[in-house]
């Protein structure tokens, strides 16, 4: 029997340090459009750091958003498949349909100090044990099928700093999700 319906969320953090070509990629872009953006803010100068701006300049509000367009075209090539995220296999297997992003720190004086993070949002997923530390998964919602004695394809996911169970339905009683369920955060969701 299904513990319940979950949705899991797993926060990326890249910064100066990220080892993986594409965190670099995330890293240095995201770093540039921040400078451009904190220009266009602070044309005098007078703030330096993600923060300042944000608290000082009204205007500055949509800058997470403006800096989120250069990861855009990265988070696309992920197919849809949370990065780091793999099975017992070392497969990533996790699917997202749904990020935020987020500046963590950053400051035009120092490269060096930039810190962003996205956060993968999976799409429902019924959970069906928790063994050695491992999440036994499938994908959608299987909690009739199981209770019904059907065979259904699973995943053993570890648990891992910043994998996170986002979300959870308990109990066996089928819910459709609304049709809006998976959709980008208000910080993306022009993108």
């Amino acid at each position: 029997m299904a513990k319940g319906l979950i949705q899991l969320c797993y926060r990326k953090i890249i910064d100066v340090s990220s080892e993986k070509a594409w965190d670099k990629y995330v890293f240095e872009d995201t770093w540039m459009e921040f400078f451009m953006q904190a220009q266009t803010y602070t044309q005098d100068g007078k703030y330096h750091t993600f923060q300042e701006i944000s608290d000082n300049v009204p205007a500055a509000n949509g800058m997470t958003y403006m800096v989120s367009t250069a990861a855009i075209n990265y988070i696309r090539q992920l197919k849809d498949i949370v990065p780091d995220i793999a099975n017992v296999y070392g497969k990533l297997c996790l699917p997202f349909k749904r990020f935020k992003f987020e500046i963590i720190y950053s400051d035009v004086r120092d490269k060096t100090s930039h810190k962003v993070a996205i956060y993968f949002y999976s799409e429902p997923i019924t959970w069906i044990d928790t063994m050695d530390g491992k999440l036994l998964l499938a994908f959608g919602d299987q909690r009739e099928a199981l209770k019904c004695g059907q065979e259904v394809e699973t995943e053993l996911i570890s648990l891992q700093p910043y994998l996170n169970i986002s979300s959870v339905i308990l109990g066996s009683q089928s819910v459709e999700p609304k049709e809006d369920y998976l959709i980008a955060t208000s910080e993306n969701s022009r993108l």
